[in-house]
């Protein structure tokens, strides 16, 4: 396999690993990320189709209280009537629906479901990306994108399943579903916020906010 860049960090200090199940991983070394070999990502269709398996019921409580993890304490560090971006919303767009019903504005974003470009063109107060930072096949392209989008002092909240250990990461469930191409372990975050000049805060297990210095 031939040696490549940490796509989250850009670190050259990355090696790879095979699990049990035949696929080929990297690990990087500076920053504690670990993803997928490009050469195991599934077609956009099958992708797609994937996605709309998810039962992401806008009117569901329990799926609403799953993301109140994130919701609650970013609505703590925002401004009321603060204009907002859901990155990567997906089909069932219930966080941004949770901000709308507290009276904040926010636009939705998905390159499959919700297609709009004009986004690129604004900026925003907050940014929130939920179940979809572990879908990036470019996640320091991604994030360097947010940054722009991001106004002085805003704030971006992400949610994803960080790291589990080394031991486990052949059975952990969660690197088995074939659209989760890249994992982040907590210090992964802080080498996303160093790179961009952005205050860390990991509030919870599997949830991070950022603060745009």
């Amino acid at each position: 396999m031939n040696i490549q860049d940490c796509i989250v960090c850009s670190s050259n200090l990355v090696e790879s690993f095979q699990t049990s199940d035949s696929l080929n991983y990297w690990h990087c070394n500076s920053c504690g990320a670990r993803f997928l070999d490009k050469k195991h990502y599934i077609d956009e269709d099958s992708e797609k189709k994937r996605y709309l398996e998810h039962e992401n019921i806008i009117e569901d409580e329990g799926y609403r209280n799953f993301l109140s993890k994130l919701s609650r304490p970013l609505m703590d560090k925002i401004n009321p009537n603060s204009k907002g971006l859901d990155f990567g919303c997906g089909h069932g767009p219930a966080l941004a629906d949770i901000f709308i019903k507290n009276k904040y504005l926010i636009d939705l974003y998905d390159p499959y479901f919700f297609p709009n470009k004009e986004i690129f063109s604004k900026t925003y107060d907050f940014i929130t990306c939920t179940e979809t930072a572990e879908h990036f096949f470019n996640p320091k392209k991604e994030f360097d994108l947010i940054n722009t989008l991001l106004k002085k002092d805003g704030w971006l909240g992400v949610m994803t399943c960080f790291l589990t250990s080394y031991d486990a990461f052949d059975s952990w469930h969660y690197r088995r579903d074939p659209t989760h191409v890249v994992f982040y372990a907590e210090e992964t975050f802080q080498v996303i916020a160093q790179q961009r000049g952005w205050h860390c805060e990991i509030i919870a297990k599997d949830v991070v906010l950022f603060n745009k210095n």
